[in-house]
This record gives C-alpha cells, structure tokens and sequence, in this order.
C-alpha cells in the first residue's frame, strides 16, 4: 500500500471562535487529501497537504463535460471530547456506486479511509463542539485529462476536503417551506440520478431560484414521465407521517440512495412505526393533508440531518402540513440518530467509529 505523505500548514489557521453561526461550507480547515490516477500506476501518489487552489488544465475534461462525483460525510465531537465517524464505509461504497455509473476507476477503500483519519486527526481543532454542528467531509474525483474528445478521461484527480458547518438550512430545525416542482424534472430512469454527480444539482438550480424568488427554500421533484409521483428534495430525501404509516419513495434510480434516509428506516421501525418504501402521488400528499391524515413531513440528508417541512407550495396553493412545526415523530428520529452521531448513547447498529 502506498505511503501517504504529509505536508503540514504554516502557519496554522484557528478554526473560527463562534460555533452558532457556522453555515454550511463557508469554513476550511488546514489541509486537505490528494490522490492520482493514470491507466500506467492506477491510484497513486496519496497525500497530505495545506489547503490550497488546485491547477489544472483549461482542456481538463470536467471542464466540458462534466465527469466528476463526489460525496460528503461528517465527523462528530462526542460528548466526552471524542471525534466519531458515522457510517463512513457507506459513504465510501456509495462514492463507489457514483463512480462507476461515471466511469471513474474505482478508489482504495483502504488507503482513502486510512488518508481520512490521518486528516480529520491533523485537523482535529476543527472539528466543532456546540449541539449540532459538526466537521464536514467532502470527497469528489475530477476528470483531470487535457482532451477535448467526447471519451472518459484516463486521467484522475481524488481530493478530500473538511470544514466546521452548523445547520445546512437558515431555519435551522424550523420547518422549512418547500415548493413542489412541475415544469422542470431532476432525472429520469436509465439515467445519472442516483448517482452523487454534480450535473444533477446544477440541473436542479434554475428550479431552485425560482422556488427561492417565491419564498421557498427547495424544490420537491415530481417523476420525469408521469409528473405526479413524489421524489425528493434537491438536498435530502423526503419522509411523510401518516397517521397509519410512515412512507418515503421507493429507490428506482431516480433518487439518491441517502445513508440518513437508511438510518431514518432502521430508527423508525425500531421505534415501532409502520414503514413503507413505496410511490407516493402527490394528489394522495393533498388528499391526506385536507383530510387531516398527514400529521408530518420532513426531509433527511447527510447536510439537512433531519428538517421538518411546515409548508407545500404547488401550482398556485399553499398547504399546511399538520399546525405547520416540527412534528413529534420528526424529533424523536432527530433525537435518535444524534444521539448516536455523538456518542451520547450505545451504538446498537455498528455505525460509529471513534477516530480520536
């Protein structure tokens, strides 16, 4: 296995005083984690060095056409002092899955979780301790060939990043309002939208504006054939609280498969809700909500954790879900998964790992 290499910052930064106001990637830390790629020597080269710009070729394939993945995790300051990892090989695999629907060389799982750890313990004063706030990880792999023919790259460039981030909506656990999308769609089966691809967030920003200009924090996709299927959120999976169950869309493709969304399942039926994956028309969504059914909806994602959602916009109409706050069932997960993230409770599951 290759050695990696460390380059340390001088001088070093302090990570920022206050921890309430953190935002979501405004904030750096030191260093970050480089690794190669070339047909010759595969991955190669892995190493640690001062956060910096990166330089790369005006006819770099990412440039025009976009072969690119990447993913994001976090790293949690547990109630003892303790960093904690939260399903960090998910994270990996799920990069991997992203990786091959892009036709990108497959990563060492070993050697990159071996370069993390290393990098999150060099970086450990950032890692943030007031509730809720945590270090952000994010991955991407870059096509990084000067080529300008329509081909995948055979060049490669792996780099990690990592920053204290607080809540990823300005409303923090306040339920967020959001604007259900008819006239543009996000994927459509057979194509890229499982995978953790930066197209499909910059195919969604236009919608997004839009729903911002309106007052609306995201957007809700609708199915690209039928457009009357629920999908997700441009940022988190998408959860509804009936009275007699707790639904969320079923993974056919077009959705990323969440490791929050897959943590939420596990929670919830352990808590002894009824839970199903299953198409979910937003016609039903109006139906239970005017019928008093629909007691919650909220999203879930590595960023958002848990965010209740207060309010629906759709063609024209507002609705109200259930008094519009965040809702008992919504907080009780919070409750559960955090717990857990923080090493404030017994980790049943096996999804924590303490790195320093």
């Amino acid at each position: 296995m290759n050695e990696i290499s460390v380059k340390l910052a001088e001088p070093r930064r302090k990570p920022p005083k206050q921890e309430v106001n953190l935002g979501f990637g405004r904030y750096f830390s030191d260093h970050m984690f480089l690794l190669d790629y070339t047909p010759q020597r595969s991955w190669h080269n892995p190493r640690i060095l001062p956060y910096a710009p990166l330089t790369l070729e005006p006819a770099a394939v990412i440039f025009h056409y976009g072969q690119q993945v990447f993913d994001n995790h976090k790293a949690f300051r547990g109630s003892q002092g303790e960093i904690a990892l939260f399903r960090v090989r998910d994270y990996f695999k799920r990069l991997s899955r992203s990786a091959d629907r892009m036709c990108i060389p497959q990563v060492p799982a070993d050697l990159h979780y071996e370069a993390l750890k290393r990098l999150i313990q060099i970086d450990k004063n950032w890692v943030p301790s007031a509730p809720l706030t945590a270090l952000n990880v994010r991955h991407a792999i870059i096509a990084v060939d000067p080529s300008l023919g329509v081909k995948p790259s055979e060049k490669y460039l792996l780099f990690t990043i990592t920053g204290p981030v607080g809540n990823f909506y300005a409303e923090g656990f306040a339920p967020v309002k959001i604007l259900i999308e008819d006239s543009y769609v996000r994927a459509t089966p057979g194509g890229v939208g499982e995978a953790k691809t930066g197209g499909n967030y910059a195919a969604g920003l236009k919608a997004q504006a839009e729903a911002a200009a309106k007052g609306f924090t995201q957007v809700l996709w609708l199915d690209a054939k039928e457009r009357c299927y629920v999908e997700e959120v441009g940022a988190m999976n998408i959860f509804f609280k009936f009275k007699q169950e707790l639904a969320t869309p079923p993974l056919r493709g077009t959705i990323l498969p969440g490791i929050t969304r897959d943590s939420i399942l596990t929670l919830s039926r352990d808590l002894g809700l009824t839970v199903h994956e299953r198409p979910i028309r937003i016609d039903e969504v109006l139906d239970q909500i005017r019928s008093g059914e629909l007691e919650e909806v909220f999203g879930t994602g590595t960023a958002a954790v848990v965010s209740p959602v207060g309010t629906l916009g759709y063609k024209g109409e507002t609705w109200v879900v259930g008094d519009g706050k965040a809702g008992q069932t919504s907080q009780q997960l919070l409750q559960k998964l955090t717990d857990i993230q923080y090493c404030r409770v017994n980790d049943p599951y096996g999804w924590r790992e303490v790195i320093a």
